[in-house]
């Protein structure tokens, strides 16, 4: 019988993977053929999608990216087990790509299919659960806390400090709230977990409700994510068959569910107070703190609220031990992130590295430059409101502490690039106009700073007062960093600062601009 594996991953759908599946089948049964297909996660090569891989005695061997009309062919060349053919890149493990990565978040997306239980377990899916459940929940916490996890969702509060909290404040109900609501731009890994390894999200949920005596949890997820709906929904159904989730969890005495809610579809509700309260039922509006959530959170109880990444890391932990993860990374960012390349890119992708790698090597070695073939100018790193980074500062290692030391943010992962025909000045505009339509409207820096700020660009780049425009601006933006309630009012400077600091030259200034002086 020959195996193949299609990616059911939203990319790989967006490609035409799903017609393809259908026409390996046809031409399959056509040549009387015995044919496999396993609608696996995507391996993060984006540019090779659709990326149909086939099983061989020597491993897998990958091909890509796929069209109809190329189905007869390499339908031919797979039943040979893996045979020469022009869309041929050998060895998936060894492509280059995925071959100098260090997956452990993502060991089993596009390895596994994804809605197979004894495929997950073979590889190592519920060993975390397993040990967690023999543990005290103390232990549990002690154990993450140790392995130097930070939040993954952009915050990179330690993840461990959290659940202490949570675990340490009395209360007759408990909750996991899982923040699926992936918005950023150049984002995707959320997704790309979700869709091509569900089991090891609800694994770690599971995990945090034992550790912090949570029984119930809610899984939301953003509303344009309907293949990650719908694969999630029936991961999560097969847990629960299999004795992974609800009652007398394998007979441990513990109990744990999961419900999946849609979300609403606005940016905000990616913050975690504006996320709960849409989860409540309310309009999504953000918080004051304090209270924390851990503390007062959902329907008012302790709430350890974390990003799918952070959830998903916990089984790996639990399985190899905190000293396994803490042995990747450098200084306080230990582990690894699954940065995301995107934008004028020629090989966009999904790449799992430890902390300390670079943009240069990230956007080079992996992404192969620009997709235009002309230089990159600029790469804007943390969602829409990451700062713009010109060449002088792509060498700064990726660590929390390192781009706090330029005015930056590693964020959720996600690194768009530009090539040197970008308007920096309408980037920065951009970020203000992105920020006044998605403001909740609760704090005034935000929701009015925003909009101003959106006119003072628009002044700079029709040459009204410009000088003294820009140094408004800048004045704005120290208002909208001290006094936003949330980081979308407080991080929209990021963006339009760096942009002032270091392309002033497309704002058509000489220089960049100071605030002020007032008397």
């Amino acid at each position: 019988m020959t195996t193949l594996y299609i990616p059911l991953d939203t990319s790989a759908i967006a490609m035409g993977a799903d017609a393809l599946a259908d026409a390996f089948h046809d031409e399959a049964a056509r040549r009387g053929i015995e044919l496999r297909i396993v609608r696996n996660g995507s391996r993060g090569m984006h540019w090779l999608e659709p990326l149909v891989e086939v099983q061989t005695p020597a491993g897998r061997v990958a091909y890509g990216p796929v069209s109809l009309a190329d189905v007869p062919s390499v339908l031919e060349a797979a039943h040979g087990n893996g045979g020469q053919h022009p869309l041929c890149h050998g060895p998936t493990e060894d492509i280059p790509f995925l071959h100098r990565q260090e997956r452990l978040t993502f060991a089993r997306v596009g390895v596994i299919d994804p809605l197979d239980l004894a495929d997950y377990e073979a590889h190592e899916g519920f060993s975390g659960l397993r040990k967690a459940l023999a543990m005290a929940p103390a232990d549990i916490v002690s154990e993450v806390t140790d392995s130097g996890l930070r939040g993954r969702g952009g915050a990179a509060f330690p993840t461990g400090i959290k659940w202490r909290t949570v675990l340490d404040t009395p209360a007759p109900r408990k909750f996991i709230v899982c923040n699926a609501d992936e918005g950023d731009s150049g984002t995707f890994s959320d997704r790309m977990l979700m869709e091509g390894d569900p089991l090891s999200l609800i694994e770690g949920m599971a995990i945090a409700g034992i550790a912090v005596g949570a029984t119930r949890g809610y899984l939301y997820v953003r509303s344009e994510y309907p293949q990650a709906e719908a694969v999630l929904s029936r991961a999560l159904a097969l847990a629960r068959e299999a004795g992974w989730l609800g009652e007398d969890i394998q007979g441990s005495g513990q109990s744990f569910d999961i419900e999946l809610r849609r979300g609403a579809g606005a940016y905000i509700c990616g913050e975690e107070t504006a996320l709960l309260e849409s989860l409540e039922g309310r309009r999504g509006m953000v918080r004051a703190k304090p209270p924390l959530p851990a503390i007062r959170g959902l329907f008012g109880c302790p709430t350890v609220i974390n990003n799918v990444i952070s959830l998903a890391t916990i089984p790996v932990i639990l399985a190899r031990g905190a000293d396994h993860y803490r042995d990747f990374g450098m200084g306080k960012s230990r582990g690894t992130l699954p940065f995301q390349i995107a934008g004028n890119i020629r090989q966009g992708g999904l790449v799992e590295k430890a902390f300390g790698t670079t943009l240069r090597e990230l956007l080079i070695d992996y992404g192969g430059g620009s997709a235009s073939g002309r230089p990159l100018r600029a790469v804007q790193v943390g969602g829409p409101l990451g700062a713009y980074l010109p060449e002088s500062q792509w060498d700064t290692p990726l660590d929390y502490e390192a781009f706090m030391g330029i005015s930056a943010m590693l964020g959720h992962g996600g690194i768009v690039a530009f090539d040197d025909t970008v308007d920096m000045a309408a980037m920065a505009e951009y970020a203000m106009e992105f920020c006044a339509i998605e403001s909740c409207g609760k704090c005034t820096p935000c929701r009015i700073g925003s909009v101003r700020g959106t006119e003072v660009i628009q002044k700079i780049r029709r040459n009204e007062a410009r000088e003294d425009q820009a140094g408004l601006l800048r004045e704005l933006c120290d208002t909208m960093l001290a006094g936003s309630l949330c980081a979308l009012g407080g991080m929209t400077p990021y963006p339009v600062l760096s942009a002032l600091e270091h392309f002033p030259e497309d704002f058509g200034l000489a220089r960049a601009p100071t605030a002020p002086q007032t008397a």
